[in-house]
């Protein structure tokens, strides 16, 4: 399977780590990807642009889509952020022709033509739709089974669900958890898995931000889970970096490794916590790790 890549800028910037994992990861699984950020696709504005100015926004979407239809590769991400933007922008590109049209007066003056015909789809929902369960847990070389795991979505991997395509896709509304048991670890479950990280609001209210660090973080602490897993690299930043100041905000330990869901993949797969950059993390992730007797 080859795809389009879009990795996002937090991917080789804020959280370098996830970025290489990542491509060793796809590799592993059979994917052949093309980075549209190599062919100049820009960021998508994760969501602050839109909220200013959501024409432009809705153009820079449209052009990196118009460079996926050139190559003729269907879209895959790595951020639910960019996730996110990208759908509720491609909604409303495909949806109102008259606005598409003024969209690609823009993009013409680069060659380039969005025709509508683009999914942007996470990795996480192509493991779902397009390997499926049974062959991801086929590939299974060091099974989880000693983990006991909490997901994480972040705001943009699930809502709005229209943009989304719940509908007409059910499975993604669990598709974490469902990747998680494949994987064989055991799933803790909680209500704030598809709750705000506390990321939008840190620049302007940076005690709310941590205090909802601590708040996910210390909750699935308590109900025994080793890690907190999550598809957006944005929620690791505040969740993972954040963390020690939640904890002396809240004034308890929690030391809850934050991992990025390629990283879970690829230990699952068979690499080892230096291919996968698990070093690279604020919370140590040495004493999960150790339950599946993976080496540094």
């Amino acid at each position: 399977m080859k795809f389009a890549f879009f990795p996002g800028c937090v991917s080789r910037g804020g959280c370098p780590e996830l970025y290489p994992a990542t491509i060793k990861v796809c590799q592993k699984l059979g994917f052949e990807l093309d980075e549209l950020q190599e062919r100049g696709a820009t960021c998508t504005g994760a969501g602050v642009l839109q909220e200013k100015n959501q024409f432009l926004g809705d153009t820079l979407n449209a052009r990196t889509f118009a460079i996926a239809e050139q190559i003729d590769l269907p879209l895959m991400t790595i951020c639910s952020t960019c996730q996110g933007v990208m759908s509720q922008a491609n909604r409303r590109l495909t949806t109102n022709p008259e606005y598409l049209d003024k969209v690609n007066v823009h993009l013409a003056e680069e060659g380039l033509k969005y025709k509508g015909t683009v999914k942007p789809r996470h990795l996480l929902w192509i493991i779902i739709e397009e390997i499926g369960i049974e062959s991801l847990k086929s590939m299974v070389v060091r099974p989880l089974t000693n983990l006991n795991l909490a997901p994480f979505y972040g705001c943009y991997m699930v809502r709005p669900s229209d943009a989304l395509e719940f509908r007409l896709y059910p499975e993604r509304e669990d598709s974490l958890e469902r990747v998680m048991e494949a994987l064989g670890a055991s799933v803790v479950d909680y209500p704030g898995k598809t709750r705000c990280c506390g990321f939008p609001i840190l620049t302007i209210n940076e005690q709310n931000s941590v205090a909802m660090v601590a708040n996910h973080t210390g909750t699935v602490k308590d109900l025994g889970a080793d890690a907190m897993v999550t598809p957006c690299p944005l929620c690791h930043l505040n969740l993972d970096g954040y963390q020690p100041k939640a904890m002396q905000q809240a004034d308890r330990s929690i030391n809850l490794p934050i991992i990025h869901l390629p990283q879970l993949i690829g230990i699952a797969l068979g690499f080892d916590a230096k291919e996968m950059g698990l070093s690279r993390h604020i919370i140590s992730a040495k004493r999960m790790l150790s339950k599946v007797a993976v080496r540094g």
